[in-house]
């Protein structure tokens, strides 16, 4: 048994554990064993202390007998009664001081018992305090606090093979080439209204040509272009 009251650094995993335990209870009980369960991650040796504590374990991780006749109580009330006795075992010291007492005591008494029994801090009282009194909810004197569900592990992300150089061109030319269709003649017909066409006739007079060759060019001119006949 630790010389010191034992403690957690938060109640959630030591909860878990006990739960847990309550419905299988492995044969030997090592930090791996927590790991490989997903409770108390990197406060297991918190957890071990207080299982050792309650002589639930041994030193060797080995479960007890006293806790395998415990833990195999399927009634609350039958389990609450005996695992009542491993704690009052585990804390003769302040239930020879308060007597059944001990149970109900808030937690300023608690730490008072604490820390002068075991010389500690505040903050390392409060959690042996803490730590009690969570005991004391699986013993049927107080609710047992409750837990957030354990994290699963973070949701893989969709994985998409990144694309080649080549495919990338391929796929960009694609893209480029179906909005020139969708969008092309309509650029066109816009182009096409804007254009203006000029047309500049030079026309080399015969110099020997009398006032009805004249005549004649001109109207040919004023037939066929300037009235818009022209082939």
């Amino acid at each position: 048994m630790a010389d010191k009251h034992p403690y957690v650094p938060a109640p959630g995993g030591l909860v878990q554990v006990i739960t847990h335990f309550r419905k299988s209870f492995p044969a030997t009980v090592t930090a791996e064993t927590l790991r490989k369960l997903g409770y108390a991650p990197k406060n297991e040796s918190y957890v071990l202390n207080v299982l050792r504590y309650l002589e639930m374990i041994d030193n060797d991780g080995q479960r007890t007998a006293a806790a395998q006749k415990v833990f195999s109580q399927h009634d609350d009330a039958f389990f609450a009664e005996q695992f009542a006795e491993l704690v009052k075992k585990a804390y003769s010291g302040l239930f020879d001081l308060h007597g059944d007492e001990s149970w109900t005591l808030d937690q300023e008494a608690l730490i008072t018992f604490f820390r002068s029994s075991d010389q500690t801090t505040d903050i390392v009282g409060k959690r042996q305090a803490t730590t009690f009194q969570l005991l004391a909810g699986f013993s049927g004197h107080k609710d047992v606090p409750e837990t957030k569900p354990r994290k699963r592990e973070a949701s893989k992300q969709t994985y998409r093979p990144a694309r080649s150089g080549k495919a990338e061109r391929e796929r960009e030319a694609t893209t480029l080439q179906a909005q020139s269709t969708s969008e092309g003649p309509k650029e066109n017909m816009s182009s096409a209204s804007a254009v203006g066409l000029t047309v500049r006739i030079e026309i080399n007079l015969p110099a020997d040509g009398d006032q009805d060759t004249y005549d004649r060019i001109f109207k040919s001119i004023r037939e066929n272009l300037l009235n818009g006949r022209c082939p």
